[in-house]
């Protein structure tokens, strides 16, 4: 009976001893892995279409990550359901670091509000890496309708209730509720055109097909210098300084107004965190390049790149933001 015991336990020390030295072993690849990171391609997946200011960002960010981290950063369009579709994606790939998305406030704090069945937890199935940039959206006019500022705008919206069609970059986004929260506040009515992004929007404004416009700032800006529409407003609390001439829509007759939009890199929950802060590290060395935040201011977007947990406590807020605007306003998706 003593031998068996002892063979027993010598057989439970062997076990033991393995799977000490399997954990050290994985543990050690893991480091491995990340120190070496990245040695393959990374995909940012972008959820929504080519041309918008989610692409734009996004394949700024995927310039400067390649240039400084020597691997290929990949920009991966995967539209649709107002941003669901490719954060969804995201949310299920592999917790490596080779998936990201760049998120907005839509995707992850609106379609938290509007969206019963959102596939995917906003806060808890994602890491947060870090906010890339932040931008105001803009009211726009083709510049065939007979108003010049937003005054105009709501005073002819009051005349002619829902006969003003206003377009945006998707059911749901955060241009749209921009619309959605100034028509509540101003007490007007205006008919809703979504559109799969900005640039089918703004096409269909410049021809006429749709009167106003809601969209991201930097998608718009060169439509606006060049004259092909209007701008009468943006929707931050404070005039955007690449845009000073542009006044916002709290000054402009509707008080309390504000709406502002990030654009940030999100991995998959369970990224080491040693991945999430080389990204976080890399990005924030570059829009401290003064070519870089050129780029985004010019393009009218305010370069962040905070801290994951600043990160992560944004998304929180947002989150709860929009949930009360919808409560409020009892907005549902077209």
């Amino acid at each position: 009976m003593l031998n068996m015991l002892n063979t027993k336990r010598h057989l439970l020390c062997h076990a033991a001893l393995a799977l000490c030295a399997l954990a050290s072993s994985a543990s050690v690849s893991a480091q491995a892995a990340v120190a070496t990171y990245p040695n393959k391609p990374v995909r940012i997946i972008v959820p929504y279409p080519a041309g918008g200011t989610t692409d734009i960002i996004a394949r700024i960010a995927a310039n400067q990550l390649t240039e400084r981290l020597k691997q290929s950063f990949i920009v991966e369009n995967k539209a649709g359901a107002s941003g669901a579709i490719g954060a969804q994606a995201v949310a299920q790939a592999a917790p490596d670091g080779y998936t990201l998305v760049m998120a907005t406030a839509s995707s992850h704090g609106i379609n938290s509000a509007l969206q019963k069945n959102l596939p995917y937890d906003a806060v808890k199935d994602f890491a947060p890496i870090t906010v890339v940039a932040n931008t105001p959206n803009i009211i726009i006019a083709n510049p065939a309708v007979p108003v010049k500022n937003l005054q105009e705008l709501v005073a002819l919206a009051r005349k002619e209730p829902g006969q003003i069609n206003f377009g945006s970059t998707s059911a749901g986004g955060s241009p749209h509720m921009s619309a959605e929260l100034l028509k509540m506040m101003a007490g007007i009515d205006m008919t809703h055109v979504p559109y799969k992004g900005a640039a089918p929007m703004l096409t269909d404004l410049i021809g006429g097909q749709v009167q106003i416009g809601f969209d991201n700032l930097p998608s718009t800006i060169g439509f606006v210098k060049s004259g092909k529409v209007r701008a009468l407003a943006v929707t931050t609390a404070r005039r955007w300084p690449g845009a000073p001439d542009i006044p916002t829509v709290a000054e402009s007759g509707v008080p309390g107004y504000e709406v502002s939009g990030w654009f940030g890199l999100l991995a998959p929950a369970g990224t080491p965190k040693d991945v999430v802060d080389k990204i976080q590290t890399t990005i924030a060395e570059a829009v401290k390049s003064p070519a870089v935040a050129k780029q985004l201011n010019d393009l009218g977007a305010e370069p962040v790149a905070n801290k994951p947990e600043a990160f992560a406590q944004e998304i929180r807020d947002d989150v709860e933001k929009w949930r009360k605007v919808v409560k409020t306003t009892g907005v549902k998706l077209d």
